[in-house]
């Protein structure tokens, strides 16, 4: 499954028309991506036929800015269409913040969502994975490490050994370079997530549908 990451309607049909699998929904990657707007939202859902994962995320870093905030926002992106969300936030000691979690996916009523790189930014990623599991979520997006892929590949590793066990999947992202996805799907990964990959100007440009059928192809 390849996963790329989207922030507005054109980045969504490039996307689809590459075949890629599902979209993040993001703004702001200056800031590693928050929430988008609403009315990006709507032009997004009305430009692609693909599953569309939502952020959930109000503030640089890792802490919620404003939980209430975030479940308003919950629920106003639900109510126009949105239906898979991505949040994941942690506490001042690098634990997962399973209160803050708890509280926004209550606004999610089912909804599927994926526990995103918080967890590689926490104390003990393993743990964390343990922790997270128990939170509903469907999918992790985890590098391994906070460096990226290339750092985090044994604990990566582990994690994909626990996707049956735990009923969760990884989804391996966060400068992820071609030459890993091998190792990476023996080790018995099978999601794959891209953003600056299939942007050949970088994040100021757009999606390439060319890049995201290289990478469609190779996963």
């Amino acid at each position: 499954m390849l996963e790329v990451i989207a922030l507005n309607a054109a980045d969504a049909e490039a996307a689809q028309a590459g075949g890629a699998h599902r979209l993040e929904l993001v703004s702001d990657m200056a800031s590693d991506g928050l929430t988008p707007p609403p009315d990006v939202l709507r032009s997004v859902l009305a430009a692609t036929d693909l599953p569309v994962r939502v952020m959930l995320r109000d503030a640089k870093g890792f802490a919620p800015g404003s939980v209430d905030g975030l479940r308003r926002d919950a629920a106003a992106l639900r109510e126009l269409g949105a239906t898979e969300f991505v949040l994941g936030f942690l506490t001042g000691e690098g634990e997962v913040d399973e209160a803050a979690c708890a509280a926004v996916v209550a606004e999610l009523d089912g909804c599927r969502w994926t526990f995103h790189r918080a967890l590689d930014n926490s104390a003990d990623p393993l743990a964390s994975w343990s922790v997270v599991a128990g939170l509903g979520c469907d999918t992790v997006l985890a590098s391994g490490s906070p460096k990226g892929v290339a750092d985090g590949l044994p604990v990566l590793r582990e994690l994909a050994a626990r996707q049956a066990e735990d009923g969760v999947l990884l989804l391996v992202g966060g400068g992820l370079k071609a030459d890993q996805v091998a190792p990476l799907r023996a080790a018995g990964a099978t999601g794959f997530h891209v953003g600056s990959a299939v942007r050949p100007s970088g994040w100021d440009g757009p999606v390439d549908a060319e890049a995201v059928r290289t990478w469609a192809n190779l996963v």
